[in-house]
């Protein structure tokens, strides 16, 4: 059933447990996805980026979420991921989006606040959450480009000073975490910083969302879930997973070309990564 965010990240607080929040981009993402989450009988955040959108089609990726949505009895919320054009987040909130998030992390201090507060007057009219960033990620993932030492840092306190301003639901913090495939290719050393992260959870008055999660140790995720973390961004092993299954495919069956077939090793591997990743954020089970 498709739901409020509000719904599902407040169950997850209460809980003291994260929900993932997963990237999608074509029908075979979107059905590993709520497949796994209604095995694990876990709600789940299905989340599109701009680039998303314009790879699938608005109409068409939200049509296709709001179907599996329908068909099963877990509760599934729709956001978008990192948006940066006011034009796109209005269209998605027209389509049906619980939540957007306005990325201005880029931008000076003020003119982050400036244009979240926008969004936000736009969305909370409409009883939709938003999420902010302050702080950037190092690493690349659709629009978002931020070179080696070029990310930096939320500074706890001008954290508690943005939330207050802006007065944003939710708020994505840069502690160490990184965008892409190339810290899992490359076998980069990730480590969170935590102390930083728990301070944040301590002043922050709003759930805490973890972007470029993907890759890092297991121990080092479970602690930021005990410092405050909601709600986990997952897309780079997504697609990891999506193209070693179908390289191992074609590897053995060089002449297959039914694409049902073709595809089906990738949904199979998607489905396996989503299921560690909810057993992993403690969410299973927690449906209702």
């Amino acid at each position: 059933m498709l739901v409020h965010i509000k719904k599902i990240i407040t169950a997850a607080e209460k809980g003291k447990y994260a929900v993932g929040a997963f990237n999608v981009n074509n029908l075979e993402i979107v059905q590993a996805v709520v497949n796994a989450a209604e095995k694990m009988k876990a709600p789940v955040i299905v989340q599109v980026t701009e680039g998303a959108i314009k790879y699938a089609g608005l109409k068409e990726i939200t049509a296709l979420v709001k179907s599996y949505a329908t068909e099963t009895k877990i509760p599934v919320a729709l956001h978008l991921d990192h948006g940066h054009d006011f034009k796109i987040i209005k269209k998605c909130i027209t389509a049906g989006f619980s939540s957007v998030m306005i990325d201005a992390s880029g931008l000076p201090y003020k003119k982050n606040v400036e244009l979240t507060k926008k969004v936000v007057a736009y969305a909370h009219a409409r009883k939709v959450w938003v999420q902010a960033e302050l702080g950037t990620l190092e690493g690349a993932e659709d629009w978002i480009k931020v070179g080696k030492g070029e990310g930096y840092f939320t500074d706890p306190k001008e954290a508690k000073r943005f939330v207050k301003e802006t007065n944003i639901n939710s708020f994505a913090p840069s502690v160490g975490n990184y965008h892409g495939v190339a810290k899992i290719v490359e076998k980069k050393v990730l480590k969170l910083d935590l102390k930083r992260l728990a301070e944040i959870g301590k002043i922050v008055p709003v759930p805490l969302v973890l972007h470029g999660a993907s890759g890092f140790p297991e121990g080092q995720i479970k602690a930021a879930i005990k410092a405050g973390i909601r709600v986990i961004n997952i897309d780079s092993e997504l697609r990891l997973s999506f193209a070693r299954a179908e390289r191992t495919f074609f590897e053995i069956n060089i002449n297959e070309y039914d694409p049902r077939k073709i595809l089906e090793p990738a949904i199979i591997a998607m489905q396996k990564v989503v299921i560690k990743k909810i057993t992993l954020f403690g969410s299973r089970n927690k449906a209702k």
